[in-house]
Order: structure tokens, then C-alpha cells, then sequence
């Protein structure tokens, strides 16, 4: 989905006219309708206060272009959702709402993370050994961002 389609749904969905985004967006009307007819994108600083506003990620905002993974756990952020926030409540776009919440990090070791989400795999891949998944994991994890030293 495009930004401008992403646009008029979420002003839809909140029962708004585009009078009332823009001032909720401090924006004028006609930039809300240039954004829904593709003639304009907001600029970076709209994008998060929209996120922020209407609780979508900037990666929503822009049609999904790229593909997330939580940088902890490896796990796919395809919806809103997974993702974590911030002490503020913006969505951080790095991270699963289960590895990092509220400004910081639910897990301190590798070997801690892997204790939560090997059963989980387990019981999503039963043919698995918890070895197999814990060896899996200790190839993975190091090259997301979180682990990287």
C-alpha cells in the first residue's frame, strides 16, 4: 500500500475530515489532501508525529517498504503491533514489544533470551530438537544490532 493509501485510511479510521488531521497535525488542510492524492509525502518530522498520533510506525506511514526484524530476538515486526515503544509511547521500530519496552531491554544475556524463546519455537516446530533451536539461535543473535559488540 502506498503512503498517500495509508494516509486516507488512518483519517478515515479516526472518523476525521481532513480539517481536523491537519490540525490535530498542526498542517494545513490542502497538505493532508496534497499526502492523500500522492502529489506530497509529509516531511520526517510530520511522519513521527503522525506515528505518535494515530499509534502507527513510520514504516506503516511509508506502504511497509522495508521488511523489520526485532534487532534482540530476530523475530518478523510485520504488524504495529510486535513492535516496542518508548517512555514516551513512539514506537521504537528496532525492537519487539517483548525485548524492549518503556526505554529498555527485557533480557540482559543472549542466554536468557534463548531460555524464553526456545520453547516457544519448540512448540511452533516440534520436529526441532531445543538443541538444533538453541544452536540456530547462537548463529543468529550476535548479528542483530542489540548484539553486536
Amino acid at each position: 500500500m502506498e503512503t498517500k493509501e495509508v494516509l486516507l485510511q488512518l483519517r478515515k479510521a479516526h472518523d476525521l475530515t481532513q480539517e481536523e488531521m491537519a490540525k490535530h497535525l498542526l498542517v494545513t488542510r490542502q497538505a493532508v489532501s496534497r499526502w492523500e492524492t500522492g502529489e506530497t509525502i509529509p516531511n520526517a518530522e510530520t511522519l513521527k508525529l503522525i506515528s505518535k498520533e494515530f499509534h502507527v510506525s513510520i514504516n506503516t506511514l511509508l506502504g511497509m517498504p522495508q521488511r523489520l526484524f526485532c534487532q534482540c530476538c530476530g523475530m518478523p515486526l510485520d504488524d504495529d503491533g510486535l513492535l516496542s515503544q518508548e517512555k514516551d509511547g513512539s514506537f521504537n521500530e528496532d525492537y519487539c514489544k517483548w525485548c524492549y519496552t518503556d526505554g529498555k531491554f527485557t533480557y540482559t544475556s543472549m542466554e536468557e533470551l534463548m531460555d524464553r524463546c526456545v520453547p516457544i519455537l519448540q512448540e511452533q516446530f516440534p520436529e526441532t530438537t531445543e538443541q538444533q533451536l538453541r544452536d540456530m539461535m547462537q548463529k543468529q543473535l550476535p548479528q542483530l544490532k542489540h548484539w553486536k559488540k
